[in-house]
């Protein structure tokens, strides 16, 4: 064999080899993209969840505490935009005041002892409070899908294989500042 003959098949492994690696990087990217989709879908669902309970508790709140009529027409504003809500920002961004809203009606619920004992809401406050542990769960594994992701896009040598694909970084699930402030019932 001649050294050219040598380099030319040097070369073609070479190829083949980069070649190789684009697709399983590629593929790679695509499935985690898919992983972090799936994740959001799945906060979606619990969500979604949590809004179809949101009438029945404002209702039963209303029952007992009828002058607080800015506390309900907040909630039920917060779960329309949700509602409304079509891209995964704009669906964290309304978690977050429908999320602000509801701790507005529980810390309400604290100033009627007889709401408190009240079955219907306690069933409520218990079927809303599992599916905040549900949504809570989908966050993390979500937020941690997208740091997987976060990270293929984002190192080399992956990056230039997402950057080719038009693979973008994500944003995590988080929440506003002011929704971590306790909410603030005056009467």
């Amino acid at each position: 064999m001649s050294t050219g003959t040598i380099i030319l098949i040097v070369v073609i492994v070479i190829i083949v080899l980069l070649i190789a690696w684009y697709f399983k990087t590629y593929n790679n990217l695509v499935e985690l993209r898919n992983r972090k989709d799936d994740q959001f879908s799945q906060i979606d669902v619990q969500l979604k969840m949590r809004c179809d309970l949101i009438p029945n508790l404002v209702e039963t709140v209303k029952g007992y505490a009828k002058h607080e009529k800015d506390t309900f027409e907040d909630v039920i504003k917060a779960r329309n935009t949700y509602n409304s809500a079509t891209t995964h920002e704009d669906k964290i961004k309304a978690d977050g005041a429908l999320t602000g809203a509801l701790n507005k009606l529980f810390a309400l619920a604290e100033a009627y002892p007889e709401l408190k004992s009240n079955e219907n809401f306690i069933s409520l406050q218990n079927d809303l409070k599992e599916v905040e542990d549900k949504i809570r769960v989908a966050r993390q594994f979500y937020n941690d899908t997208v740091l997987t992701y976060n990270n293929k896009v984002q190192s080399i040598p992956s990056n230039i294989v997402a950057s080719i694909g038009g693979f973008k970084k994500e944003e995590f699930f988080k929440i506003d500042e002011s929704e971590k402030a306790n909410p603030q019932v005056k009467f």
